[in-house]
Order: structure tokens, then sequence, then C-alpha cells
């Protein structure tokens, strides 16, 4: 009979040895390593700030202040003179210069109370050297300027661009409308009842020219038509109530009145079925039409009164009213000597087709 062969113990035990010693050996990899092999480059490296400056740590602002300057008189580069005898960390140009540096980083880290705060700290618990990397270097790399201060120069900065571009358009608008004949004679017939025009051409003493005429005359009517026209949308009279400044300032007030008029809206006309009023009316087909209150502000008023007519804020009326505005479109262009002359050419060339002349 055959005797059963014994397995080897060696590779075995040596496998099962390996299994046993592996997690001792994760844990001392992943275990926190000393701190003083990490703290080279934060503050003084491997030297207490306190001894570098030669002072306590219950030391206070002045003594720590009085300490810096001493040190910083004795290594200064440019005025360090080596003594005989001198067995200091400065001998040398070059070592004064090191020790210069290491007492000006001592200096600027006790000097301030929340970065000496967090060195106390890493000199009581050395071994949380992630949290003493995470301090120093937050501190460090902050911002030096208020980020609140950012905004607010930045947001006031906004809000000047915007007020002299909305006044810039405005004076644009007005000088168009100057030119239209409409507003022209009608601005001429009010300056001329004042008697405006009349003390622009005055003689005597004070005889302007043509042109001192001319530009006071167009300055008349100018401000005629800004104090009879009321201009609305993109082009109209910039309010400080507009600009982002004061629109940050008043948006909890805005928000505020938005959800009282919305809980209004939905008591009035969903639970109770009132019927709309005229400013509800418009304020659907408006929403209706995807337009904002500028543009739809910017609209005539006999335009608005159309809509009113048709009942645009039903639903099914407005759907009517879109696809009568996409037919009369559709024969403006078919009848367009220009939307012609374009669908010709998309037919015979072709946006894509590329042609070359030999001669």
């Amino acid at each position: 009979m055959a005797t059963p062969i014994a397995p080897r113990r060696g590779a075995g035990a040596t496998g099962r040895g390996w299994l046993v010693l592996l997690p001792p050996l994760l844990l001392a990899v992943l275990l926190p390593r000393p701190a003083a092999a990490l703290v080279e480059g934060l503050y003084c490296g491997t030297r207490d700030c306190y001894e570098v400056l030669g002072v306590s740590r219950t030391a206070g602002k002045a003594e720590i202040a009085r300490a810096y300057r001493q040190l910083a008189r004795r290594y200064h580069p440019d005025r360090y003179r080596p003594e005989p005898g001198d067995e200091g960390p400065g001998r040398t140009p070059q070592s004064a210069e090191e020790a210069f540096l290491l007492v000006a980083t001592a200096y600027e880290t006790l000097k301030d109370e929340e970065t000496r705060k967090d060195y106390d700290y890493m000199l009581d618990h050395p071994e949380e050297y992630y949290s003493h990397y995470y301090h120093y270097y937050s501190r460090r790399l902050a911002p030096k300027v208020d980020v609140r201060v950012v905004i607010l120069v930045s947001v006031c900065a906004i809000s000047v661009f915007q007020f002299f571009s909305w006044w810039n358009s405005y004076n644009k608008a007005i000088s168009y409308l100057a030119t239209v004949p409409k507003y022209r004679i009608q601005a001429m017939e009010i300056a001329k009842q004042q008697g405006l025009l009349r003390k622009a051409k005055e003689k005597g003493r004070n005889k302007k020219s043509k042109e001192e005429i001319r530009d006071e005359e167009e300055n008349i009517i100018k401000n005629i038509i800004k104090s009879k026209i009321d201009i609305k949308g993109g082009y109209q009279k910039p309010q400080f109530r507009d600009l982002l400044l004061f629109q940050i300032l008043l948006a909890p007030f805005h928000l505020c009145s938005y959800i009282v008029w919305y809980c209004r809206w939905i008591y009035n006309f969903n639970i109770k079925g009132k019927e709309y009023g005229e400013e509800e009316r418009l304020y659907i087909i408006r929403k209706s039409m995807k337009m904002s209150k500028s543009q739809f502000d910017s609209l005539e008023d006999h335009q608005k009164e159309t809509f009113l007519k048709r009942e645009l804020w039903i639903k099914e009326n407005y759907e009517v009213y879109k696809q009568e505005q996409e037919e009369e479109l559709k024969k403006r262009l078919a009848n367009d000597p220009r939307w012609k002359r374009y669908r010709r050419w998309m037919k015979n060339e072709g946006p894509g087709r590329l042609m070359f002349v030999d001669d």
C-alpha cells in the first residue's frame, strides 16, 4: 500500500507568515510619521522661532519687536561686520544673510496673533502635521484683500458702467427723435410758443454766430422732446433703482413683493375665480409672447389695445393670432424682392458651392 506523501510545510508556512505580517506593515505605513520630518518648510523650519529671537513664549508684542530690531541691525547684510571671536550664526556675510532671513521669518510668525496661535499649537501638538500644513499654507496663500471689498468694488464699477452706458443710449434715442419730422415740428411749435427760439436769436452785445444759434436751438428741441416724450424699453431714461447695486440691495424687498403678488394671484384667480383685469391680461399676453417687461413696454399703445380686443390672454385666441402672424410673415417675405433674390441664389448656387473663374 502506497504511503501518502506528506505536504511540504515550508512554503505554506512562509505564505501564512507573510499574511500575518502584512497588517502590521500596512499599519506602519499608514500611521502618521513624526512631525519633525515634515516641519522643514514651515515657519522657522527645525529652529524654534522663540529661540531665534531670544524671547520666551510669554513675550509680548513689544518685547518681540524690540528683539527683532536688535537682531536685524546685527545681521543685516549691508551693515554686518564680523567681530573678533564672534561664534554666532552669522560669522560670514553669507551666513549673516541667512540669519537675517531667519530672524525676519521668526518675527513675521510671532507678530501676528493668529499665526502665532497656530505656531504655538504646532509646538504643543507636533503629531498633527497635516493640520499644521493646512493652517500654514491657508494663511500664506490667502488673499490679502477682503473678498467682500473686492465684490463691493466690482459691483460699484459695473453699476457706474451701466449708468453711463444707459445715459449714452438715452441721448442717442433723443438725438434720433430730434431728426424725426413728426417730433421735431411739434417741439419747434412748443419752443416758439414759449419764446425759447426767440431768446436763442437775440442780438446786441451777446451776438452769437450761426453755429452757436443752431446748436442752442438743437438743445432746446432735444430738451422739449425729453420732457414731452416718455421713452420706454432699452432706450428709456436711466433710473438709479435699475442699477445692479440697487438691485442687489432691493433684492429681499423684490422677493417678498413677488411672493405676496403670487399668493394674491393664486387666491384671487385660481381659488376665488375672479376675472382678470387689464393689467393681469397684459401680463398673461406678455408671458405668452415670451417678451421681457422692457420689450413689452416699448410697444405702441394701439398694439396693446389690439391684443386686448382680440382677447389674446385666452390660449386658443393667442394660437390663432400666432398662426396669422406666421402666415402674414410668409406672404411678406414672398413678395419681398430681396427675399426672392436670396431664394433664387440658394436654389441656383447654394451656400456650399465654390466657383472658380479661370480668366
